[in-house]
């Protein structure tokens, strides 16, 4: 999906799939350097993630390995519930592990923060966060992010794997929904 195919559903458009596709290989080639002769496991969180996950881990030139988790605290609406719920857990053992948890977009942190803890406790050796978006005007606790890709303002985004009542995941960048549309 294109901006043009929802245009007067947004407000602004932030970034262009290139503009994403390019920040993501920056990302990529510090994380190489971190890891190199290691095989970290890539924690994708579902589902917004997808796109994040698979378009950093096709960059990536090191060894990985990838597992998938499903955790909410949004439930249907615009703004974090604060309470954290486990949707699908991991398959694989973190005992000994490099985990770099890989999320679209840290809003709150309450739940990246219960995550890395969550995560920390399962005896990995290490536990990273990478970020496409961060909104630092929305944060309610402050989570160190290892890899942050870009700041945004505290507005409601869409694409790139980001949806509104699991629409426009599949928009190519990223905007800002315009609020008639949820409202």
């Amino acid at each position: 999906m294109e901006f043009s195919d929802i245009e007067s559903d947004l407000t602004e458009i932030l970034f262009t799939e290139d503009e994403i596709h390019a920040k993501l290989a920056e990302l990529a080639r510090r994380i190489e350097a971190d890891y190199a002769g290691t095989k970290p496991l890539l924690v994708g969180v579902l589902r917004g993630a997808v796109m994040v996950m698979a378009d950093l881990a096709r960059e990536l030139t090191i060894p990985i390995e990838m597992d998938w988790m499903a955790v909410s605290s949004y439930g249907s609406g615009t703004q974090s519930s604060g309470v954290v719920r486990i949707l699908k857990d991991l398959d694989t053992d973190l005992h000994g592990r490099h985990v770099i948890i890989v999320e679209d977009i840290i809003d709150s942190g309450l739940t990246l923060s219960w995550l890395r803890g969550n995560l920390a406790t399962r005896g990995a050796e290490s536990v990273e966060i990478v970020a496409l978006l961060r909104k630092p005007d929305a944060a309610k606790v402050e989570v160190d992010v290892k890899y942050e890709g870009f700041q945004i303002p505290n507005a409601f985004v869409i694409g790139y794997g980001l949806d509104y009542a699991e629409q426009y995941r599949n928009l190519r960048g990223i905007g800002v929904l315009a609020p008639h549309v949820y409202s």
